[in-house]
């Protein structure tokens, strides 16, 4: 008796054309009907793997790890300057979801950078940013502020160490008047001093008293000022 086998089901065309314009594995260019460009691995007909994807209307280019179709891992994000046409790195770092997460820096020009820790594309944690004015920070930040204790280190030789709020001095504080040869120690408030005490470290830097920056100070019992104003501070945060 013969043995009839089960009849070979013919697979649909739309299905051997779906299957044949699947991306998978590593491919050459793949250019979308807006003009945007990829090159790289693919996985599932998703960017997956090392690639480099340019956005033409947003003239910037992406070099490095992807994953399902967005950009995570390490990576390189350029930005195309005119009229040179030329593409001038802007971030080099740690990518999570298509947001800049982990450690990374950021070029805002060419002598302004940020060099840290970045939270869903926000600059977070510990950080040192380079201002354009030559001004320094360094010291923990949060939702792209400098927030928590930090140094501040001016162009001019001053500096400021001690907490921040939102981009302020806020808190307990300590700030160098370099120029005149004085610090001041006390509590901050929206970047004010409020309470604290002047003094002197090297007569020799001093130019006038007119050009003291704060008023003297005159209390028969400064430290305990400064420990009653600290307890009020701290209730109040």
């Amino acid at each position: 008796m013969a043995l009839i086998g089960k009849p070979k089901i013919k697979e649909s065309r739309w299905k051997v054309v779906e299957k044949k314009t699947q991306k998978d594995g590593l491919l050459h260019t793949f250019y979308s009907p807006n003009g945007d460009q990829y090159t790289g691995e693919w996985r599932k007909n998703l960017r997956h793997g090392q690639g480099t994807q340019v956005w033409t209307s947003a003239k910037t280019m992406y070099e490095g790890e992807w994953k399902w179709d967005v950009r995570d891992g390490f990576g390189t994000l350029y930005k195309l300057q005119l009229p040179s046409e030329r593409y001038l790195k802007v971030y080099l770092g740690n990518w999570r979801n298509d947001k800049k997460e982990g450690f990374g820096k950021y070029f805002y020009s060419s002598s302004s950078r940020y060099e840290g820790e970045w939270v869903r594309n926000e600059r977070s944690g510990n950080g040192r940013m380079t201002y354009e004015n030559g001004d320094v920070y360094e010291g923990e930040w949060f939702r792209d502020k400098p927030h928590g204790k930090g140094v501040l280190l001016l162009k001019n030789g001053n500096r400021y160490e001690g907490y921040m709020k939102d981009g302020k001095k806020q808190g307990h504080g300590r700030f160098v008047y370099k120029d005149m040869g004085q610090v001041y120690e006390g509590f901050w408030v929206d970047d004010v001093p409020k309470c604290g005490k002047l003094c002197e470290y090297n007569r020799k830097n001093i130019h006038t008293p007119e050009l003291n920056p704060i008023p003297p100070v005159r209390l028969q019992d400064v430290h305990e000022v400064l420990r009653e104003a600290l307890g009020r501070f701290c209730s109040m945060t």
